[in-house]
């Protein structure tokens, strides 16, 4: 599995993988053009979003409608430590949302690849090569 990271211009930087293009830049505070989210912005993104589909699978499988259903995410910005401390996912669920599977959308919801790896991040190591 490789993902090849590009230069765009300015602040953008960009990934590629499996032929799609994820496109990165700052904000215009931050230098940038605000062109795109900021790549912090999509690794926060990521953690809801991979809940989202896991609430989306589960769903389908039971014939439950996910029209009326969304989903809410809240950081806790630690200003001591510069890094985020808490985040809260909250589901809201209609009142039709049967209650037999409340607990379990909630044990679909943690078993998130994004959130699995936080758990157990990997190791990153950076290597430089050198190209002609």
């Amino acid at each position: 599995m490789e993902m090849f990271i590009s230069f765009d211009g300015r602040k953008k930087v960009n990934a590629e993988f499996n032929g799609q293009i994820i496109a990165t830049d700052q904000p215009v505070q931050a230098g940038g053009d605000g062109s795109a989210p900021a790549p912090f912005t999509l690794f926060l993104a990521s953690i809801g979003t991979c809940a989202g589909i896991y609430v989306k699978s589960f769903c389908d499988q039971r014939n439950i409608s996910t029209d009326e259903i969304s989903i809410s995410q809240k950081m806790n910005y630690n200003y001591k430590s510069r890094l985020i401390d808490h985040i809260e996912l909250k589901l809201h669920l209609p009142v039709s949302f049967p209650e037999k599977y409340k607990a379990a959308v909630i044990n679909a919801v943690n078993l998130c690849a994004v959130k699995e790896h936080l758990k157990n991040p990997p190791d990153i190591e950076v290597n430089i090569t050198t190209v002609d």
